[in-house]
């Protein structure tokens, strides 16, 4: 064993195939009983949303489906009968597709990116006390949620809305051809905005609300229950258990290690979040966070943002920087630079402004393209900030584990989100921590007795005491600039 990996010889049976369905790529692999991912046995396929203008951002399912067919045949050879206990899937979350009585799919696949429903949510928040639906489903009344969407296309495609028999998220889509069964992990359902967070069953009121019948929806399973019946019909999976669709935030936050110790875990990746696992029966859900059911007993208590790894791929291909944005990150801040609130595709927490778009304030004739890009994930970092400080109301955070892609290529946004926040950050410097996680999520069932082994850090980064006030001060005026132009 070298490093966060292990060599197929000196893999621990039970082994778990593990499959993550992200906004940029579908990708898989294997792991042995103490999650460690096995060498040379993973597969990736990149992809991209189509998106527009007019706020589209969706996905081909049947695209999708093929390409993790392509990676259960790369990563399920032959020689491994027997030996692979389990599939287990996360994807991205929310997401929807609408599909036939035979299950095939009647619309492409809805994103969470998606803000085209966002006259629905006005709707619905003239209908309906969005703070009591807040507390009843953990969920805000927003673009991202199905409450919005089913409304919108009711509205705008109603021919194909008479011919759907069933709606399912993307990885219930893929368990349904790959494994012949379907239902939808606790966490999955949680990202819907339909579900009871107390109860862990389908919300009447929402699911009236968004004119989707119960029956048309699928059965909620916890990530211990796996799905009965499955069936594959690649041989070195015969026999293997199936395990329902876990939201890829959870999956996130189980592989970085947030489920013991008392930390915080920010995911930098396309999107990002913050999140605390908690109880289920959290009495209250601070205002700009969400609270998702995912098992029997807890919940993810947390805020999105929709744009990290999406600003810093928006800064480089638009100002065309002589170097890297991360060497832009390691002087001490100035006070010149650009206020920026990064909303280049919508706000999700903690105003939950759908519509909202990136705003660049203080700019001069001497304003630098390399200070706009500080300026830009300044914004960014303090916007993980504004989800922290609500978390604070709830929770006694002690530091904060980072993962992601964007925490590895943009190492001193970490240290940016320690002065922001005040709070320690730790990197956790495996990679593919998502896969990691969904892959442990079936090992609590498949393997129950067997010692994990600990994901791999780096330094710590403290604040830096001398930035406190700056930041302060920053955080302030974002605030002033929020509410004069999105709240």
């Amino acid at each position: 064993m070298t490093a966060f990996t292990v060599d197929l010889a000196d893999a621990h049976d039970p082994l778990v195939l593990a499959v993550d369905v992200g906004s940029t790529a579908s990708r898989g692999g294997l792991y042995d009983a103490r999650g460690l991912p096995v060498a040379g046995l993973r597969h990736k396929v990149r992809h991209a949303f189509t998106t527009a203008t007019d706020g589209t951002s969706v996905i081909d399912p049947r695209q999708v489906l093929a390409e993790v067919s392509e990676i259960l045949q790369a990563v399920a050879r032959p020689y491994l009968a027997g030996r692979i206990a389990g599939v287990a899937l996360d994807t991205f979350a929310s997401s929807l597709v609408g599909v036939d009585a035979g299950g095939d799919p009647l619309t492409p696949c809805f994103t969470y990116a998606d803000s085209r429903c966002a006259p629905q949510v006005a709707e619905l928040r003239a209908e309906l006390d969005e703070a009591e639906v807040q507390q009843r489903t953990g969920c805000r009344l927003h673009t991202s949620y199905l409450p919005a969407r089913l409304r919108w296309l009711r509205a705008t495609r109603p021919e194909v809305v008479a011919r759907v028999a069933r709606w399912l998220s993307l990885g219930e889509l893929l368990t349904l051809h790959l494994a012949g069964t379907t239902g939808v992990g606790t966490s999955t359902a949680a990202w819907t905005g339909l579900l009871d967070r107390l109860g862990g069953h389908w919300d009447p009121q929402m699911l009236a609300v968004a004119g989707v019948a119960p029956h048309a929806l699928s059965p909620v399973h916890h990530p211990d229950q796996p799905l009965p019946g499955a069936t594959s019909r690649l041989p070195a999976l015969d026999g293997a258990a199936w395990f329902a669709v876990v939201a890829d935030g959870y999956a996130a936050t189980v592989g970085t290690g947030g489920r013991t110790g008392g930390g915080l875990v920010a995911s930098f990746a396309t999107s990002g979040a913050v999140r605390a696992q908690v109880p289920a029966a959290v009495p209250r859900t601070p205002p700009g966070l969400w609270a998702y059911r995912v098992d029997g007993a807890a919940a993810l208590l947390g805020g999105a943002l929709n744009d990290v790894g999406r600003a810093a791929s928006w800064l480089t291909d638009t100002l065309r920087l002589d170097g890297g944005l991360d060497e832009l990150l390691v002087p001490d801040p100035e006070p010149g630079t650009p206020l920026v609130l990064p909303f280049l595709s919508g706000e999700r927490s903690t105003g939950w402004a759908a519509g909202a778009r990136a705003v660049l304030a203080d700019v001069s004739a001497a304003s630098t393209p390399q200070a706009l890009a500080r300026g830009v994930l300044e914004g960014v970092a303090l916007t993980y900030g504004r989800v922290v400080a609500q978390l604070r109301e709830v929770t006694e955070p002690r530091e904060v584990l980072a993962s992601g892609r964007a925490s590895q290529a943009l190492p001193h946004l970490l240290q940016l989100v320690a002065d922001v926040t005040g709070l320690p950050v730790t990197p956790v410097t495996i990679k593919r921590s998502t896969l990691h996680g969904t892959a442990l999520l079936a090992l609590d069932t498949l393997a129950p007795g067997v010692e994990r082994a600990t994901p791999t850090t780096g330094p710590t980064l403290d604040p830096v005491a001398g930035r406190a006030d700056y930041y302060a001060e920053r955080a302030a005026a974002f605030e002033e600039l929020y509410a004069a132009v999105v709240a």
